[in-house]
């Protein structure tokens, strides 16, 4: 084997690339389907059953995905899920509207292909903390989640603008038929890179009966459920429906759209790893669980103000600015869930983080199907303002915890 500091670098860089990856192929249809509506005749209500398709089904494949990659480990697993992307990716692109009899299938397939592909995705983050626990000290935990983490934004930043080109210059199929080659490769190099590094809990087999079932009905990890599923409404909201908001309200073109809409994911980008440095330096002074909690309630409720501050600006420089801001504080929060799912679950990191991941998806559909919704009957103001009411509400709920775990079950201790 390679030295272990090289062989961590490449363990962060690749789960980087499978965070980029999967923000990136679940961001592209957010654009895509502003043609994609228009030729296959869906309306909006439609457009969000289909990206509530993909989060049910990345939602229901949560707690088994983090049970499984606890059993199996995270090269085997997310290696799969690299090549069922590219599969469910490609045909996102190929089936709609063109299987019998044409139109009238397209929502069905899309619902189906999409709620396959959340399948697939489901592993990413529950596998990837497995991977962080096996492999890196507790105490470097919440920077090295924020420098994976910087992986979605950077996806998240990337599609918008890079989608809307080619789907001005190639049409709207062809998004998925390019951007279904980066998983291929992603799944490749994760295979070969990772194929000597030791599993840090070969004792897993051996685990009792049910154990991760009991950590899933503790106080903290119900707290911390809650307040996720209460952020990831918010989130949901710029990654579902920014690109439409900035077409239909602030009348940007396609493709200025797609650049704005990145800016808040550029934002986010530098905001995630500076606010990871924080919250390790932090919990370092005051304490693992108050440290994350600190972090999180402040981005929590300062996103909260700056999100109101954009949706009722008139000025569409201080609305896209203060929209970035939040984002960026919204996004900043990721470690500190994370990082506390680990530390409450220790041996049963996959199967928490799976239970957390699944209630913040819950989440996501609640603001998929919630949005278009509250746009037609009350305006695109009260749909913007839903996620900041919720944002407070989510920093509340971090009060909830009450635990402060110091240490890693002696089943999973981090290689050095």
């Amino acid at each position: 084997m390679s030295d272990r500091p090289a062989a961590h670098k490449s363990v962060v860089a690749l789960l980087w690339g499978f965070a980029f990856l999967s923000y990136l192929l679940r961001m592209n249809i957010t654009v895509a389907q502003q043609y994609m509506a228009r030729e296959l005749d869906l309306s909006d209500v439609q457009i969000g059953a289909i990206f509530s398709a993909f989060l049910i089904g990345y939602s229901l494949f949560q707690i088994p995905g983090g049970v499984l990659g606890d059993k199996l480990g995270p090269r085997l697993l997310l290696g799969i899920s690299g090549l069922w992307w590219v599969v469910t990716t490609a045909l996102t692109g190929l089936l709609p509207g063109r299987v019998w009899p044409g139109l009238a299938l397209a929502l069905p397939v899309l619902l189906i292909l999409r709620f396959l592909h959340g399948v697939g995705e489901a592993t990413t983050y529950p596998v990837a903390m497995i991977a962080v626990a096996d492999w890196f000290p507790i105490r470097q935990h919440a920077f090295v989640n924020a420098l994976i983490f910087t992986g979605s934004t950077a996806g998240s930043a990337f599609a918008p603008p890079v989608v809307a080109h080619i789907m001005n210059a190639l049409g709207w199929r062809a998004t998925f038929y390019l951007t279904a080659i980066l998983p291929l490769l992603v799944a490749a190099l994760w295979f070969w890179r990772t194929k000597n590094l030791p599993r840090a809990h070969p004792a897993s087999s051996v685990k009792e009966n049910g154990s991760w079932w009991r950590i899933l009905k503790t106080r903290n990890v119900f707290f911390l459920c809650l307040s996720y599923f209460l952020y990831c409404y918010a989130i949901s909201i710029f990654v579902y429906w920014l690109f439409k908001y900035l077409v239909d309200v602030r009348h940007l073109s396609i493709v200025n759209s797609g650049w704005a809409a990145s800016l808040p994911w550029i934002t986010a980008s530098v905001a995630v790893p500076v606010f990871g440095y924080i919250n390790t330096t932090l919990s370092q002074r005051v304490g693992l669980l108050r440290g994350r909690r600190t972090v999180a309630v402040g981005c929590l409720l300062t996103a909260s103000a700056l999100l109101y501050l954009g949706a009722g600006s008139a000025d569409l420089k201080v609305a896209i600015g203060a929209i970035a801001l939040s984002v960026g504080l919204l996004f900043s929060t990721e470690s500190s869930y994370f990082s506390t799912a680990i530390q409450i679950a220790s041996r049963d990191a996959g199967a928490a983080s799976g239970l957390m991941n699944l209630s913040g998806n819950l989440g996501g559909v609640a603001a998929t199907s919630a949005v278009p919704l509250l746009v037609l009957h009350f305006g695109w103001l009260t749909a913007l303002l839903s996620g900041s009411a919720l944002a407070i509400l989510a920093a509340a709920a971090w009060f909830g915890l009450r635990t402060e775990i110091h240490r890693a079950h002696p089943l999973r201790q981090p290689l050095h």
